[in-house]
């Protein structure tokens, strides 16, 4: 009896350890086959980059900083061609911008060796990235990674790095539950706007930080291939978050409910380029997302002057479908609308849990006292703070339109060519107009400002107002008293009491002072500040029930 479970252990042992091997070896196989497809291009010699002022040129591309705080960037060529200037013209911007997002990263994962741990697992999920970006765009950022940094070689080379980033978008709304994506778009034509012609309008809430977005980049392209287009983004981002074509069509993307991605596939700001690249009408743009897998679930607001109208593909990993609408105006935050997702488990889960049904309320409120819309009404829309009913959420609440997060903030009229881009802060700066018959015509001298002074949206009264340096302090005040928290140091009474007067509306605030009191084991206050959280408007199911949990351990 002895000897057979001797012999049993011995024989579980073995089998156990030639499985592990094997796992290993096939990890390891996994790991140095994945390919990102590296273009080959020598980097040319031919042109230097002049400087004047506040303008950098290279081979007829342009880089100005423009007095509103924006970066316009117009490039044409070919792919790496547009590349290698982009890189030129921004190498300090690029630098700028990858620093502040590794940062990011490392405030979660401190350590050098965990990242390169982590690089080691997004070379396994990104394998096969480099198949699902189109030829043409691994090209472009090929040569912008020429001009990249070594400095992060550790997490991938230049071209891996700059490749895996256009990722991040998806896999972060994924693994945050679109936490920091809760956009809130909408477009109206006919009866419903002004002029009788398409307006939409889009708030960007994508937010990694005020550094982040410190510079808002504004792209004009003219590629050999396809039509040319403008979009805002950050230094290093050729896809597409927010954008026009010449023929007017429009494309922003609304993050919607998805499961935590188990491959790599194309990334939605990818596949928005190639539609904006190379769409003219509502069926195009539609054509060319169904031929793409994409990591997540995302709405794209399709706007087409052609058309005279707007529709939005509804896309998952699984499906893709065309919601119209009906009447002559439509709108898009985060959940699905048309039938093909009705039965849709996740979808109805974030109908039930989230906010995004409540800002679509919203916006229908407002879309219909404001009706019919302009541009000016469309800014108004896009700041607006208030809940429904003009309730007050408390500053930079999620269930608000305005949530005082934006990246950025866009306003399009497809049938005049006319694009308007927020200023800092947030969407509160003003709104700088580009005319894009004029900039696409090439009648502009980058020499000069490029912007449509006439037609610029001045900025919100908001950032003039009391209410407005108080946010400020709230958000400072809010760091603090957290990290105080996580070290259970002990905070000055009047600290408190400014912290809680800063913001008082809103639910985050008595959580935030609730959690400090329980650190430093006042648990009675402690719980009377989470039931105050309880009895303000709270944006999503979960959080209501993480302040519920806290109460319930402490009681």
């Amino acid at each position: 009896m002895h000897k057979i479970i001797k012999k049993t252990i011995k024989y579980t042992a073995c089998g156990i350890g030639l499985l592990l091997v094997a796992v290993v070896l096939f990890v390891a196989v996994l790991y140095f086959s994945a390919d990102m497809l590296t273009p080959e291009y020598t980097p040319r010699s031919a042109g230097e980059v002049v400087c004047t002022d506040s303008l950098r040129q290279y081979e007829g591309n342009y880089l100005r900083h423009s007095n509103s705080g924006l970066w316009e960037l117009k490039v044409n060529g070919n792919a790496f061609q547009r590349g290698e200037a982009i890189g030129k013209l921004s190498p300090d911007l690029l630098y700028y911008q990858e620093k502040v997002f590794v940062d990011q990263i490392r405030e979660i994962v401190p350590s050098d060796n965990y990242l390169k741990f982590l690089r080691f697992f997004i070379v396994l999920f990104n394998r096969n990235l480099g198949k699902n970006v189109p030829e043409e765009f691994r090209d472009e950022i090929y040569g912008i990674s020429l001009s990249c940094t070594h400095e992060y070689d550790f997490i991938g080379t230049p071209y891996e790095r700059q490749l895996n980033y256009h990722s991040a978008h998806d896999l972060g709304h994924a693994m945050q539950d679109y936490m920091l994506v809760g956009c809130s778009s909408f477009a109206t034509w006919g009866e419903n706007s002004a002029d009788s012609s398409l307006i939409i309008g889009r708030n960007f809430d994508f937010y990694m930080g005020d550094k982040f977005a410190r510079n808002k980049l504004v792209s004009f392209y003219q590629p050999e291939q396809g039509y040319k287009f403008a979009s805002i983004g950050w230094p290093g981002m050729i896809g597409v978050l927010s954008g026009m074509n010449e023929t007017g069509l429009t494309v922003t993307i609304n993050a919607a409910k998805s499961t935590m991605p188990t491959a790599s596939a194309t990334p939605i700001s990818i596949l928005t380029r190639e539609i904006l690249q190379y769409a003219s009408t509502i069926d195009e743009a539609y054509a060319i997302a169904l031929k793409r897998k994409t990591f997540v679930s995302e709405s794209i607001l399709v706007g087409s002057a052609r058309d005279r109208k707007a529709a939005i593909i509804e896309k998952s990993p699984e499906k893709t479908a065309l919601f119209t609408g009906s009447g002559n105006q439509i709108i898009c935050t985060n959940h699905y609308q048309s039938d093909a997702f009705r039965d849709d488990e996740r979808n109805r889960e974030n109908i039930e849990t989230s906010d995004s049904p409540y800002r679509f309320a919203r916006l229908q409120e407002l879309l219909e006292e404001n009706k019919p819309i302009n541009s000016l009404k469309a800014a108004a829309i896009l700041r607006n703070q208030k809940g429904l009913e003009n309730a007050d959420l408390g500053m930079g609440n999620e269930m608000a339109i305005n949530q005082l997060i934006a990246h950025h903030s866009v306003i399009f009229l497809p049938e005049q060519q006319i694009m308007y881009v927020s200023t800092s802060p947030w969407q509160c700066g003003k709104y700088m107009a580009y005319d894009l018959n004029k900039i696409f015509s090439d009648t502009v001298d980058f020499h000069h400002e490029i912007a449509t002074p006439e037609l610029t949206i001045p900025e919100d009264y908001f950032i003039k107002q009391a209410d407005y340096k108080q946010f400020i302090a709230y958000k400072k005040l809010t760091k603090l008293i957290r990290e105080k928290t996580r070290r259970k140091e002990t905070i000055e009474a009047r600290i408190l009491n400014l912290y809680e007067t800063s913001n008082p509306s809103f639910y985050y605030v008595y959580e935030v002072l609730g959690d400090y009191h329980a650190a430093t084991r006042q648990t009675a206050t402690a719980i009377a500040y989470w039931q105050k959280a309880l009895t303000l408007p709270i944006p999503k199911q979960a959080e209501k029930e993480r302040i519920q949990q806290k109460i319930n351990k402490n009681s």
